[in-house]
């Protein structure tokens, strides 16, 4: 007899739950779904689950973990019951982020040119001066606009407070936005008609968007040429730098595939070279250019960073952007929002503690045991700490390592993360998840309504990398009442 698989039995336990309230009962956003779902016959949702997961693979939805000699391209994990935000709670993530972002690109634009934050005191000098993400190459760089982060995913994670805070910003080459619009499309296969119950915002305009927010950095007035540059098939987002291409109509480039010819970036065509006039860049700046930064990146394209500064073509992002996504940098966004917008910050930070900062190295170190401890510059779980979790051989590295090098750690307090129903060997267990909504910043900025939610598959665990074990859910933001909804996807 086929199982039946409802919420009857489900526990959120002590944990903010992003479905259930503390009684037990569904929230007012989940209630159509939550209905849905213990409505269905016995076997149907492991069913739409298994078919689910079928179409990831048929489809080729994968990533890569770099180390892994099980094989290059792994099925991204997926999980059938979505995280869901209310109108009112997403209008105010809606609010902080674009306060966000036009602080952290006012901040970006300062410390290539002038530096005023600095020479105010607002924050010490030597942080940024010892930033290994600093390129002092990118010095009086005039990006169009003044825009130098065109295309942003920020962390988000909501505590046992209820608070949603800010974890980090990705500034340099987030990904993850074609696992959003993928996973909304399975989605939509598996509830046919409950999305327009819900009133669920769609994500499907997030291509044309980026086209948008792409041509709107041309140089020229003309209909330009777009490329999203990749480092190549082994990169860990190949997936995603392959889908992006495809779905904006753009042309998928390595380093090998441009020249700089007479002062321009060309492709190379079959019909001979084309200028290119923005590039997508999925490269990070060391590896772009081998004439301006590493001599021995055979993944860049040689004089590119020359056309750049002479106008000639745009990037997105613009080089130099790893400086305000550095974790120390991060600690001092909230100042950054007042310096530069005269504004309160919307959305807090999580507390966080300097290592370089004396005071903050002395409590850091005498209380390893209860922290996160996180290298300023790493990403996807690598590199961090996890104190409550450590062994006592785990503790002392890091206390080494911190005593050597205090301006490359950050800690923070061993945040509750909020937890959502996910479907486990057949019955619902709550999994903690964060929240990685996207950002375009062209002419004007716009947020995805939702983003990427990434959930910890294992029990207990806090680490929601894909590279860690970690799966996602898709994300339903619900639109205000009166609100008209067009281009349902």
């Amino acid at each position: 007899m086929a199982k039946s698989v409802d919420f009857s039995a489900y526990d959120a336990e002590s944990f903010y739950d992003e479905v259930f309230d503390s009684q037990g009962q569904p929230r007012p956003e989940a209630q159509l779904l939550v209905d849905s779902i213990n409505g269905l016959p016995p076997g149907e949702l492991l069913r739409r689950q298994e078919a689910i997961d079928q179409a990831m693979m048929r489809m080729g939805i994968t990533f890569a973990v770099y180390g892994d000699d099980r094989g290059t391209e792994k099925i991204w994990p997926f999980d059938i019951v979505p995280r869901i935000v209310g109108s009112q709670e997403w209008r105010t993530v809606e609010q902080g982020l674009k306060q966000r972002i036009r602080a952290l690109n006012l901040f970006i634009d300062d410390i290539y040119h002038d530096q005023e934050i600095l020479n105010d005191g607002i924050i010490p000098r030597a942080l940024i001066e010892n930033a290994s993400s600093f390129r002092e190459q990118c010095r009086g760089l005039n990006p169009p606009r003044g825009v130098w982060v065109h295309i942003t995913g920020t962390d988000l994670i909501r505590h046992a407070d209820g608070q949603i805070y800010v974890l980090e910003d990705n500034l340099r080459c987030p990904s993850g936005v074609s696992y959003v619009l993928q996973n909304r499309l399975l989605m939509k296969r598996s509830f046919p008609g409950i999305f327009k119950a819900c009133r669920v915002r769609p994500v499907i305009d997030y291509p044309s968007g980026l086209l948008q927010t792409l041509q709107s950095l041309a140089p020229e007035t003309y209909e330009p040429t777009i490329v999203v540059l990749t480092p190549g098939v082994y990169n860990s987002a190949y997936y995603e730098h392959s889908f992006l291409a495809q779905q904006m109509g753009v042309e998928l480039v390595e380093g090998r595939d441009l020249v700089v010819k007479d002062g321009f970036v060309c492709m190379r065509t079959t019909e001979g070279f084309q200028r290119v006039d923005v590039i997508y860049r999925r490269i990070d700046d060391d590896f772009i250019d081998p004439k301006v930064f590493r001599e021995d990146s055979v993944l860049g394209v040689p004089g590119l960073m020359e056309a750049y500064r002479n106008g000639r073509v745009a990037l997105a992002n613009a080089p130099g952007t790893g400086i305000a996504d550095d974790k120390v940098v991060y600690a001092f966004v909230p100042e950054m929002i007042k310096y530069y917008l005269g504004e309160e910050a919307i959305l807090p930070n999580v507390e966080t503690y300097v290592c370089e900062v004396p005071e903050h190295r002395e409590y850091v170190l005498s209380h390893l045991n209860e922290l996160v401890v996180k290298p300023a510059n790493e990403s996807g779980g690598y590199g961090m700490m996890i104190g409550t979790r450590a062994s006592a051989d785990e503790i002392k590295k890091f206390d080494e390592l911190i005593r050597k090098n205090p301006r490359n750690y950050i800690a923070q307090p061993v945040l509750s993360l909020s937890r959502v129903p996910t479907l486990i060997d057949g019955v619902f267990e709550g999994r903690h998840v964060d929240l990685r909504p996207y950002i375009l910043y062209g002419e004007d900025v716009r947020v995805l309504p939702g983003g990427l939610t990434r959930v910890a598959l294992r029990k207990g665990s806090l680490v929601v990398n894909s590279s860690q074990g970690g799966g996602s859910k898709d994300t339903w933001v619900v639109a205000d009442s009166d609100e008209e909804l067009t281009g349902l996807d």
